[in-house]
């Protein structure tokens, strides 16, 4: 809510430097000035204008904000039932694993990996690989 409150302000401020930019340049009979001056001038001086307010509305709209270190949701985990195999198995999901190599790293068989991976999708009432990790990190189950 408060990011939708700051793109608003940040439109409405955007749209009022423009509008101001309009009638300055009606206020000062901008007519005369472009016989007076050649076109490309004017060109040039528009471009700019623009450039800046689009470095400085972009700057103002992709702010990086510093995440603090990961911090697994166990409540999310208790309520989903969500054993500690299956979560390792959903770590291994999320790192673009295969169910083989799952099973190397986990040292069990593949067809345990496919039931865990089964119970995981249950669990997390998704049918895709991606959906499952999504909502994991959704859920701050996964980093």
């Amino acid at each position: 809510m408060k990011r939708r409150r700051t793109l608003f302000t940040t439109v409405i401020l955007y749209a009022l430097l423009l509008a101001l930019a309009a009638f300055a340049l009606e206020w000062l009979q901008y007519q005369y000035f472009l016989k007076t001056y050649p076109v490309e001038i004017y060109i040039v001086l528009i471009a700019l204008g623009f450039a800046v307010m689009g470095i400085w509305v972009g700057s103002k709209l992709t702010r990086t904000h510093q995440a603090g270190p990961f911090e697994r949701n166990n409540a999310a985990i208790e309520t989903l039932g969500i054993s500690k195999r299956e979560l390792e198995v959903l770590e291994c999901m999320a790192s673009g694993q295969s169910n083989k190599e799952m099973a190397r790293t986990l040292k069990i068989s593949p067809n345990t990996i496919k039931t865990h991976v089964a119970h995981v999708f249950e669990k997390l009432d998704v049918d895709r690989r991606i959906l499952a990790i999504e909502k994991a990190k959704s859920l701050q189950l996964i980093a």
